[in-house]
């Protein structure tokens, strides 16, 4: 592991207070004008416990206030929330040593910089922006590496599935057998992307629409998954899905619109719940026989008059913004982070296994500047 250095900080490893709780980090959206107050969250009482007993930390983006959320716990016990501004957080994937995130018009490749021994604060790992490819404005939501490494992402905006390019904004990897052309203009909301065997192999969006913005008029019913090799329609009656993710020999789907979590069956298509979900969801990670999940508020628009307004009427229940962990086996929620105030919308949910307290900066960050780290020398260099 190379050396850290600081000009602020001095020569070494980083120390000190280096790290930003969630309540003294500005938010950085245009939509959110207001600071995040210290009662704006709250947790379960087990919460901390179970990502220690579990051994893992949280990653979650909201584009809504743009921020990076990482969630770890301190070595007193308590939860600890940092805030990394983004200016929009959009689709994310993580691993312990890096993380890729989608923003306004990037991704963005965040790498620990941290050796096993090495500690910014209690942060075990600090992820600093290396590199960031430009994009434009692609509405991205699920991001995936593949078993080659490859970054494949859910090209909302364009209707396809997408690669990074060294020259151009994407390269198209797959596309819906229905959608015509590539146009900037979001026709089906394809937004999710399951993972099997290291390879792409369904995809959710909200409708089968081939005109500009034409999953709005097919919220309630029209959502499919599709089966990237075949190109075959699983099924086209869901509602809003996102998140598809292959668990355990089995088909995860969030059916966003009606408020369920459950899996499909892929040989009659059935959508069959296992588990209410309390707002508009989107982002699915799996933990140790554990769902993590992401909820918003529904907002005037796209998230308003959904079969999810009726189940929570029923209910006689408020939805929230936050993230809950759901046992698969039961269905119940075991542990929850809710966020109020100025916080109303998450997009993605990631886990970092092994990471006890997960830290980064931003790449607008005045820090940025003054943080450098020099690799170990190679052998045959003799240093200056």
């Amino acid at each position: 592991m190379g050396s850290v250095y600081s000009s602020r900080l001095g020569t070494g490893v980083l120390k000190g207070n280096e790290m930003t709780d969630l309540t003294n980090n500005p938010v950085q959206s245009a939509e959110a004008k207001e600071r995040l107050a210290p009662n704006d969250i709250s947790c379960s009482r087990g919460m901390a416990k179970w990502l220690t007993s579990h051994q893992v930390s949280l990653a979650v983006s909201s584009y809504q206030t743009g921020q990076l959320f990482l969630v770890g716990v301190k070595a007193s016990g308590g939860i600890h929330v940092h805030a990394i501004g983004m200016g929009r957080a959009m689709g994310l994937w993580a691993e312990p040593q890096r993380l890729i995130l989608a923003t306004t018009n990037q991704v963005i490749l965040f790498e620990n910089i941290l050796g096993n021994n090495q500690r910014v604060g209690e942060a075990d790992k600090y992820y600093v922006p290396r590199v960031a490819h430009t994009t434009g404005e692609l509405d991205v939501h699920d991001i995936v590496v593949t078993g080659d490494g490859e970054i494949v992402f859910a090209n909302t905006m364009y209707s396809c599935l997408s690669t990074l390019h060294p020259i151009h904004s994407f390269a198209p990897w797959w596309t819906p057998a229905f959608i015509s052309r590539h146009a900037a203009e979001d026709r089906c909301h394809l937004n999710g992307i399951a993972l099997k065997d290291g390879k792409p192999a369904y995809v959710t969006m909200v409708s089968r629409s081939d005109v500009i913005n034409g999953w709005r008029d097919r919220r309630h019913e029209g959502g499919c998954l599709i089966d990237v090799e075949s190109n075959e329609v699983i099924t086209d009656k869901l509602s809003m899905p996102h998140s598809p993710r292959w668990h355990k020999g089995e088909l995860w789907v969030i059916n966003s619109g009606t408020g369920y979590l459950g899996v499909i069956d892929l040989v009659s298509g059935a959508f069959q719940p296992r588990c209410f979900l309390l707002g508009f969801a989107r982002g699915l990670a799996f933990h140790n026989n554990h769902a993590i999940i992401g909820l918003s508020l529904p907002r005037d628009g796209s998230f308003k008059g959904l079969p999810l307004d009726e189940e929570l009427e029923k209910r006689d229940a408020d939805p929230w913004c936050g993230v809950q962990v759901i046992n698969v086996a039961t269905g119940d929620v075991v542990e929850w982070i809710r966020f109020q105030g100025v916080v109303k919308e998450m997009l993605d949910v990631c886990t970092l296994p092994g990471v006890h307290l997960p830290s980064g900066i931003s790449p607008t960050s005045p820090e940025v500047s003054s943080l450098r780290t020099i690799a170990s020398a190679s052998k045959n260099v003799e240093p200056a």
